[in-house]
């Protein structure tokens, strides 16, 4: 059972013995309808299409018309009925990948995490290591025979707005930790070019998904890992995990894994959500 990362070479070996379920999680901020065409321009054999927007996101606003963030958590039935689609059943190993360093794969991971689905993986190194081992693309559509997933205990944890908002009142050495995984730029409050406010949660420390990886897009080890979040974190349990719109911190929560730092919490809202409203403060700079 691969509960974090899989290698290509793993993968092939893992697909001929055990149902497997790949899913293609390629995607683009910029470019919604990008993923998609990726997809059908070549992805794994058998692999199916998860679309960020519409299977790994809810609504963005609550039915009161508050905005939620640009990615809020899907409905746990929407989920669910997304997961069935795809072929996804409760002994399923799951296996999920793009061609960005694992900063989408990792959303799929947390939210199978969060209905208590332990087997799921992110390939390391993603599409460009698996054209690198000799693996071929594939065109033909994929239509898997309906799963039956279950929701089961939860193995992730999540906060919202109100608890980061309380957590700036808490009183020194109670505070808990938010950690951003945006780029270091956004971080600062420049080159802001996906939301409306530049800046980041104040007390917030800087931890860009991409420092998770090696130079060639793999995932650093263990033990180095462990090294980096442990000058950055007393300990997972007292850290929140936040990024733009609640899908690269998943990343940083997959590489806490990797490390065997558990216990870290998402906030899936971001910082999308959080300058939403105006009343909320908003620190710029490196601090």
């Amino acid at each position: 059972m691969f509960t974090t990362l899989i290698n290509a070479e793993q993968l092939v070996e893992q697909r001929t013995k055990h149902h497997t379920v790949i899913i293609d999680c390629r995607h683009d901020l910029m470019d919604p309808l990008a993923g998609k065409k990726a997809y059908d321009a070549g992805h794994f054999e058998g692999a199916v299409f998860a679309n960020l927007d519409t299977d790994l996101s809810g609504s963005k606003f609550d039915e009161h018309g508050i905005f939620l963030g640009r990615h809020p958590l899907p409905k746990t039935e929407d989920l669910l009925a997304a997961l069935r689609r795809f072929g996804i059943n409760d002994d399923t190993q799951v296996v999920a990948y793009d061609a960005h360093g694992g900063m989408f794969a990792a959303r799929l991971w947390w939210l199978l995490r969060s209905i208590g689905h332990a087997q799921v993986a992110v390939l390391d190194g993603g599409i460009a290591a698996w054209t690198a081992g000799g693996q071929t693309l594939h065109t033909e559509a994929v239509s898997p025979i309906s799963g039956n997933i279950e929701v089961k205990s939860s193995l992730t944890k999540q906060v919202n707005v109100q608890t980061v908002l309380q957590n700036l009142q808490a009183e020194a050495g109670t505070q808990l930790q938010v950690i951003d995984a945006r780029a270091a730029d956004r971080f600062r409050g420049e080159n802001e070019t996906i939301d409306p406010v530049g800046g980041h949660i104040p007390g917030a420390k800087n931890r860009f998904f991409k420092d998770n990886l090696q130079a060639d897009g793999q995932f650093k080890s263990a033990q180095a890992l462990r090294e980096e979040w442990l000058a950055l974190i007393d300990a997972p349990s007292n850290a929140i995990m936040q990024c733009g719109s609640g899908v690269t911190a998943c990343h940083n929560l997959l590489a806490l894994e990797v490390a065997g730092l558990r216990g870290a919490a998402l906030y899936p809202g971001s910082w999308s959500e959080w300058c939403s409203d105006a009343s909320r403060p908003v620190a710029t700079g490196s601090v």
